[in-house]
């Protein structure tokens, strides 16, 4: 399945047939438990980890703002010479339409080389990773030079104050680490072959921005010249003809300069081009048009995408409202940026109101002993492909950890990029392989980095 132990893997053998049954066994239980988000009801897999973890002689302590959404923290302690290392895994999921599915979505069915159900992607496949390198650690006695500390948190979809912001406000010391490891990475296959391991180190920043505007209400036979959804509209338009300039950064170049190694001819040139003052312009027009999440991540965005006004067709409505999702760059000086918008807009009468969730971060660096740790695991785990750093357009919780210090990396197992069966969908499924995989994955990457030598 993977590549020889080598290294310090050598000094602590481990018997992957039995873990690989108690992975599936753990697995499939706690996707079978629905923290469906609202109302998320975490505690049920809180309660089952630390059964798991204390029948292993591993303290773990179950942390709570609300009763029903508890996060858990466990910890192995090395010798304290270097910092701790915090691995972390969600433990709520996004709802489900059920008559969308073709199977249980809280049955964890194996089928065609899969396990199906809610949360396979996200986020219970770290969490059962992160269990199972708390109990090999533990096992296989082995010497740490740092803690090694596992965090199952609660509310991740969304942002909810009961988990991480709970305990980053309440339970730092907990947590406090030098590196952290959590959602956001993966490996991409096509046509059964794995050509690269991405590690996200840096992500933007959500913004969402409301718009009102008002005017009179009439009937609908009589237009007036203050209609507040022609007002609106205008807005719109200037916002989506506002152009935002291209910026790359430490994450960015590596991930486009690596891409092109790995791509065929034409999409190679078209990366090395961007990388290049004076041709970056083509490749710009070519991203916005055809590969939209390049674009996306080279830029701050903006993206309309719900709209609320009146009730009837013959009425004209006081007031019309937009909201508009803002992706930022990290590096994105967002009262400035607020302020250029209400420019764009150029509409006193536009009331415009900022909600803003995850913090800015600065990006984790490509030059850590944790990022060599990643691709070092890279190699032995999956070999012939190579190791590149993502900057993520969503939103994940390393950015409160990076705002807080911690150097955090977002990993994942790989997953079939011709399958449509990813995070959020109908049908979510992970392959059963993968899953195994990057359980050897973190454990070489933490080994690597904590074990002491």
């Amino acid at each position: 399945m993977v590549a020889a132990e080598v290294g310090i893997g050598l000094r602590y053998p481990v018997p992957w047939d039995q873990v690989e049954r108690e992975t599936l066994e753990h697995f499939q239980t706690i996707v079978r438990m629905d923290t469906s988000s609202p109302p998320g009801n975490e505690t049920l897999v809180a309660e089952y980890l630390k059964q798991v973890l204390e029948r292993e002689g591993i303290p773990a302590r179950v942390l709570a703002l609300d009763p029903k959404r508890a996060n858990l923290v466990a910890r192995i302690r090395g010798n304290g010479s270097k910092r701790p290392i915090l691995v972390m895994g969600h433990t709520d999921v996004v709802g489900v339409q059920r008559e969308k599915w073709s199977v249980d979505p809280f049955g964890a069915l194996r089928k065609d080389g899969y396990i199906w159900g809610r949360g396979t992607g996200d986020d219970k496949d770290n969490v059962t990773a992160g269990l199972m390198l708390l109990l090999l650690l533990k096992r296989q006695r082995v010497k740490l030079d740092r803690d090694v500390i596992f965090l199952a948190e609660a509310g991740e979809e969304g942002y909810n104050p009961e988990g991480l912001r709970y305990v980053i406000a309440n339970h730092w010391e907990e947590i406090d680490a030098e590196y952290a490891l959590a959602e956001g990475g993966s490996g991409f296959m096509r046509d059964g072959n794995i050509y690269y391991i991405s590690v996200a180190t840096s992500e933007k920043v959500r913004i969402e921005v409301q718009l009102i505007a008002r005017g009179t209400a009439g009937h609908g036979s009589i237009p007036r010249p203050d209609n507040a959804v022609v007002r609106l509209a205008g807005a719109i338009s200037r916002i989506a003809a506002w152009p935002q300039p291209m910026r790359l950064d430490e994450t960015t170049r590596t991930y486009f300069q690596r891409l092109a190694g790995i791509s065929p001819p034409e999409a190679a040139a078209r990366f090395r081009s961007l990388l290049i003052p004076g041709e970056q312009a083509k490749v710009e027009r070519h991203f916005a048009q055809h590969e939209l999440r390049h674009n996306s991540m080279i830029r701050t965005s903006l993206s309309p995408n719900v709209l609320k006004a009146g009730f009837r067709a013959n009425v004209i409505p006081s007031e019309a409202e937009a909201l508009i999702d803002i992706r930022a760059l990290p590096d994105e000086d967002l009262p400035k940026f607020v302020e250029c918008l209400r420019e764009v807009i150029g509409d006193p009468q536009i009331e415009i109101k900022t909600n803003s969730g995850r913090p800015a971060a600065p990006a984790s660096s490509l030059k850590t002993e944790m990022f060599a740790a990643l691709e070092a695991a890279q190699k032995r785990i999956y070999p012939g492909s190579i190791t590149i750093p993502v900057l993520l357009t969503g939103a994940t919780d390393m950015s409160p950890l990076r705002a807080k210090g911690i150097q955090a990396y977002g990993i994942g197992p790989v997953v079939d990029s011709e399958e449509n069966g990813g995070a959020h969908s109908d049908d979510e499924r992970i392959l059963e392989k993968s899953l195994h995989e990057f359980v050897r994955f973190i454990w070489h990457a933490v080994l690597e980095v904590a074990a002491a030598k």
